[in-house]
């Protein structure tokens, strides 16, 4: 083990949502802004095993590293504040670990000792923060989800609390994520829901070493004595994290607060000016632009904003790379099926997402029928490319009945299917999280070639590529001539041709699908290449007379 990787702990207090994944990514922006090496991880409370089986309704966007695991969407935000790569170690649930404890137990590795949560579970707690520990990582960001107090989070609480013992006070922070209600009657901000869940995280025997506080006002100086008085925390160490107009100001938020320079005084590390200009960069370009595009999500969860974080992110990234500001319309897939198209008249680009099962896949395609007959910019990720192919393959190439054997086994012509054996070995399909219900399904990151003179080619502006997928059906090679002869381009495969992973209609301004999850590797500070150029697409669209 490295003696040399700090680790800060974040834990939040009073209510969810306040932002842990945001504020612990923004830290980490914080400290490789002054040249320092991070990781990070998220510690899950929930006994899934992960989140690959949970309806987005449930847990948002399901994020998937580059080595296949499917994990909490707070990855994504650790991945587009930094520069470290996110992977299997970086995401543990409850029911990972006690999976591998049970599994371990079953295999006589105890000694045929009482198993119990302490030591047992929280070794193997331990072990998964421990696992972070590399000579190139000089500070690992940890974040327990849930809210202290709650039965769940309390393994993972313990767990942290016996590092400090183990790793000792120089080598571990804690930093507890908390609010400060704004009373409009009485006019007044309230400390005392940050003091009991402070007192509740001390009860477990845990003292923070920094408070974060969220308030929709500014918090006044006496407020902040009272708090560090009643939290036993330096007064210094009580920090505003105010609200914000972009996610991508809070690194600016907190620089301010000087939330980097409390730790690393904490850590006795030597502390130096951050450059914070990418960020400042980044939040000039979302906040100056004056025209704007819309572009038509029509997906079957879209009732939650988080079941396409990921994607909404890289529009926004793609509006800042073409000095566009992006204004997203939501269109429930199935109000497609009763209403027809007249809700996708007047956007300037339509987009249709990712998703499992059939339900509002025939209003999918009545966006993607009217994206491509109105020369309307369109971009299909994973089913949207699926679909994509059923609709030209139904009203272009002829084949009426065609549909995926995903949505019907019996069908006449199953243009998307099941990956054959073949093609399975060929392409290193892995099992999804070692399930019973995810079966086969291709996880993780794959190289692709590209077709020269085709929109991908163009925006990508290299020959091989490589990207994140999460799925389990297939373009259907046994259609492949039919379809290109009718004049679908394949312009993406698996560099040994076997898989399809991009396709174009021809005689279209810009009609791309891609098998692949592109909004997993999209940046702020550098917008994936298709999303930039289906929001320029989108521009020059909104631009036409």
């Amino acid at each position: 083990m490295n003696n040399n990787t700090k680790f800060v702990f974040v834990t939040g207090g009073v209510v969810s949502s306040l932002g842990k994944g945001i504020a612990a990514a923004s830290l980490a922006a914080l400290f490789e802004a002054r040249g320092l090496k991070v990781t990070m991880q998220k510690l899950d409370p929930y006994i899934n095993v992960d989140p690959g089986t949970m309806s987005p309704f449930q847990h948002g966007e399901v994020f998937v590293t580059d080595d296949g695991a499917e994990t909490d969407l707070d990855l994504g935000h650790y991945e587009r504040f930094t520069h470290a790569s996110m992977s299997r170690r970086s995401n543990y649930t409850t029911g990972r670990i006690y999976e591998s404890v049970i599994r371990r137990e079953r295999r006589g590795d105890y000694l045929g000792a009482t198993v119990q949560v302490i030591p047992h579970i929280t070794d193997a707690i331990k072990n998964a923060v421990l696992s972070l520990c590399a000579d190139d990582v000089d500070i690992a960001l940890v974040e327990i989800g849930g809210t202290v107090g709650d039965i769940e989070s309390q393994p993972f609480l313990e767990a942290i609390r016996q590092l400090r013992f183990d790793l000792g006070r120089k080598n571990t922070a804690y930093i507890h994520l908390t609010l400060l209600p704004y009373i409009a009657s009485a006019g007044e901000i309230k400390s005392k829901p940050t003091q009991h869940s402070v007192q509740k995280l001390r009860e477990i025997g845990i003292q923070p070493d920094v408070l974060l506080c969220r308030s929709e006002h500014p918090i006044p100086k006496g407020q902040k004595d009272k708090i560090a008085l009643f939290c036993n925390v330096d007064r210094e160490a009580v920090i505003d994290a105010p609200d914000v107009d972009t996610i991508y100001g809070v690194p600016l938020s907190l620089r301010e607060g000087k939330l980097g320079t409390r730790v690393l005084e904490h850590f006795g590390m030597q502390d130096t000016e951050p450059d914070l200009s990418v960020w400042e960069d980044i939040c000039k370009q979302i906040r100056t632009p004056e025209k704007a595009v819309r572009i038509a999500m029509v997906g079957k969860y879209v009732e939650l904003a988080d079941a396409y974080k990921s994607i909404n992110e890289s529009l926004f990234h793609g509006g800042m790379a073409n000095g566009m500001r992006v204004e997203i319309e939501y269109i429930d897939a199935e109000s497609l099926e009763k209403q027809g198209s007249k809700s996708l008249h007047g956007v300037h680009g339509i987009l249709v997402p990712g998703g499992f099962g059939e339900r509002g896949t025939e209003g999918k395609m009545v966006a993607i029928q009217y994206a491509r007959e109105n020369k309307v910019p369109f971009f299909g990720i994973c089913l949207g490319m699926q679909l994509a192919v059923i609709e030209f393959a139904r009203h272009v190439a002829g084949l009426e009945n065609a549909n995926s054997s995903e949505f019907d086994e019996r069908a006449e012509h199953p243009v998307i299917a099941l990956m054959t054996e073949w093609e399975q070995e060929g392409a290193r399909v892995q099992r999804s999280s070692d399930s019973d219900l995810g079966g086969t399904m291709r996880l993780g990151g794959y190289p692709c070639k590209l077709v020269k003179g085709t929109h991908a080619a163009s925006a990508y502006r290299q020959k091989e590529i490589r990207e994140r997928h999460r799925h389990r059906y297939e373009f259907n090679n046994t259609y492949r001539q039919q379809l290109e002869e009718a004049g679908l381009v394949v312009s993406g495969t698996l560099p040994d041709d076997s898989l399809v992973e991009i396709v174009e209609v021809h005689e279209h301004p810009w009609f791309v699908a891609c098998q692949f999850h592109p909004e997993f590797l999209s940046r702020p500070y550098a917008p994936h290449p298709l999303f930039a150029a289906f929001v320029g697409a989108s521009r020059k669209y909104s631009e036409q007379p």
